[in-house]
């Protein structure tokens, strides 16, 4: 039984059927809150060292690992009981749409950093970085996330598998496991 199995079993009876009817949406947003420390993270290494006076130029490097980070963890976690494609056509895909989605999570960044023009000097260091958080992390993560969950059940992995296909794919890959 998997940690996520067992965390869902001992759910009461009507959170239980709940978590096992949406398991991709949970999933994606557990990967979700792991990406989040991973962007963060970096961002903010970025921007209060090397990158002090280009926020959104910290924002887009550290929102291209994260992307990365994040097909790995869906691809093998989220939506592994989906398919229909071939992983390169669906690497490139994934990619694509998350590119559309870190365009959009910095859109209310650029908004605030150059339309409100809220950065040093104009406003103290707490208020920049604040504005910076809830702009980019807040405002911006919900506008990506919700349209890369959207996208990536359409377009990504739109095929979801029987749940006979998915059971036989984990018994082959646990015969595989055991070879090696």
């Amino acid at each position: 039984m998997s940690f996520v199995d067992g965390v869902v079993s001992v759910l009461p009876q009507p959170l239980r059927e709940m978590a096992y009817r949406h398991h991709e949406l949970i999933k994606f947003a557990i990967v979700g809150a792991s990406t989040f420390v991973i962007d963060s993270g970096i961002f903010y290494a970025l921007k209060w060292t090397v990158l002090t006076e280009k926020p959104v130029t910290a924002k887009i490097i550290s929102g291209v690992i994260a992307v990365i980070a994040s097909y790995i963890l869906n691809r093998e976690w989220s939506f592994k009981n989906r398919g229909g494609r071939e992983r390169h056509h669906e690497a490139l895909l994934f990619f694509v749409v998350s590119g559309v989605g870190v365009v959009l999570s910095n859109i209310p960044l650029w908004i605030s950093s150059y339309v409100f023009d809220l950065r040093q000097p104009n406003v103290s260091f707490a208020v920049e970085n604040l504005a910076d958080f809830f702009s980019a992390f807040i405002i911006g993560n919900f506008l990506q996330m919700a349209f890369r969950f959207w996208a990536m059940r359409r377009w990504v992995f739109p095929d979801e598998m029987t749940e006979l296909e998915a059971e036989l794919e984990e018994l082959i890959e646990e015969e595989q496991l055991g070879r090696s």
